[in-house]
């Protein structure tokens, strides 16, 4: 019986006079369900793209875990002890303190502009972030062979401000170590000279264009920490388990720390991020919800051009749930096809999008020079899971009137 219903099946959605080829109401509607699955793969795989480009751009400076103290000065004293037990921690692969600080710095022309001044350990020590792989000149060290000044590297749009390169000495002016005129009294911010020792880029505006690197003791001794850091970043094994890994750390370290994963960190970017890809399905979803009426519309055809054949079915004995089956799988061969069509172009419609980067975007306006595609297969097997379900729903109202037919009318249906 079920071969039956599927060679029934197969016949409405042919052309007519013996054809093999399907109708245009078929095609067309096969179409709008290729084009409704395609369409959301693509917009789907571009802000997954999107997501994790920027988030690899953000963690080549950032750590996965940030230990910072509680308090006002945002110092972190006696922080031996709470190094050694996160380094203990479980998910912790790495760990090392690091010193933040806010500095004006200018080149002897005397051009000043502001920049983030970070501290970081010896690269023996280990290497908690992926900042210092992205150096493009010079080298990620804090000396400079035949020089004593410490050394600093620069993002390279801060030094193409500052019309400074490796071996130019500049200036770091800040409030760690001020000091006090005794015949004015006012206050004069400490300074300190540095030889650039080479030049970053991370591909991000906000790295490039306003941080400086240094070493620990320097900035220790620019920030009038002392011997305090400003906190701990921490490497974990699993990127993805930073925030499982930042609550154990608040719940076994001792000391008056709290524990920021990544995640929670760029909260508010991400999830911008996170609902702008939401809005984009939802609408493009609404594709899917055209595909729908115009399986019903073709369908609700086939039904009433068909009503005297279906009347002549019924009579020969053929079950109103029979010829409810006739129609959904109808609506099944619909959607599986078209869903398919819909996977194979999207995927590769995708795929030369990433591999041949075929849109190219203006690195001086945004962060990438081209625009990404990363295809999830989470979002792959909703995607053809929503239109396979929505195909099939879509047949229901159709194949119920063609169930609903009395023989003797479907017969006398002209």
């Amino acid at each position: 019986m079920r071969a039956l219903e599927m060679a029934i099946a197969w016949r409405y959605l042919r052309s007519r006079r013996g054809s093999r080829l399907l109708s245009l109401s078929s095609v067309i509607s096969i179409a709008g369900v290729v084009v409704g699955v395609s369409a959301l793969i693509i917009v789907m795989g571009v802000m997954s793209g999107l997501q994790y480009y920027l988030r690899e751009r953000i963690l080549v400076g950032s750590p996965d875990v940030r230990v910072l103290p509680y308090g006002d000065d945002m110092r972190l004293r006696d922080w031996q002890p709470v190094l050694e037990q996160v380094r203990r921690a479980p998910g912790v692969e790495r760990a090392a303190p690091f010193v933040q600080t806010q500095a004006l710095v200018r080149n002897l022309r005397g051009y000043p502009t502001g920049a983030q001044v970070v501290g970081l350990p010896p690269a023996s020590d280990g290497e908690v972030t992926a900042i210092r792989q992205q150096a493009i000149l010079g080298e990620f060290a804090f000396r400079r062979e035949g020089v004593d000044l410490p050394g600093v590297v620069l993002g390279r749009l801060l030094a193409s401000k500052l019309n400074a390169f490796p071996g130019d000495t500049v200036v770091l002016y800040g409030v760690g170590t001020q000091d006090i005129n005794a015949s004015t009294g006012m206050l004069i911010p400490g300074y300190d000279s540095l030889v650039v020792t080479g030049l970053f880029e991370t591909g991000l505006y906000d790295y490039d264009d306003g941080w400086a690197y240094v070493s620990l003791e320097a900035a220790q001794r620019f920030s009038g920490f002392g011997e305090d850091v400003t906190g701990i970043e921490v490497k974990t094994a699993d990127r993805n388990a930073a925030p499982a890994v930042a609550d154990t750390l608040r719940a076994t370290l001792t000391a008056p720390v709290r524990a920021i994963s990544w995640q929670e960190h760029n909260r508010s970017f991400f999830q911008a991020l996170s609902l702008e890809k939401l809005g984009m399905g939802f609408i493009l979803l609404l594709i899917f919800v055209v595909a729908a009426f115009n399986i019903v519309s073709t369908l609700t055809m086939v039904v009433s051009d068909k009503a005297r054949e279906i009347g002549i079915l019924r009579a020969m004995g053929l079950s109103a749930k029979a010829v409810r089956r006739v129609f959904l799988w109808q609506g099944v061969v619909i959607g599986a096809v078209g869903t398919l069509g819909g996977l194979v172009l999207g995927i590769s419609l995708a795929w030369l999008l990433e591999a041949k980067q075929l849109i190219a975007l203006d690195p001086s306006v945004y962060p990438i020079d081209h625009l990404p595609v990363r295809l999830d297969i989470p979002d792959i097997v909703l995607i053809v899971g929503v239109s396979f379900v929505v195909s099939t729903l879509a047949t229901l109202y159709p194949a119920g009137q063609a169930a609903r037919l009395y023989p003797v009318e479907a017969i006398r249906h002209e």
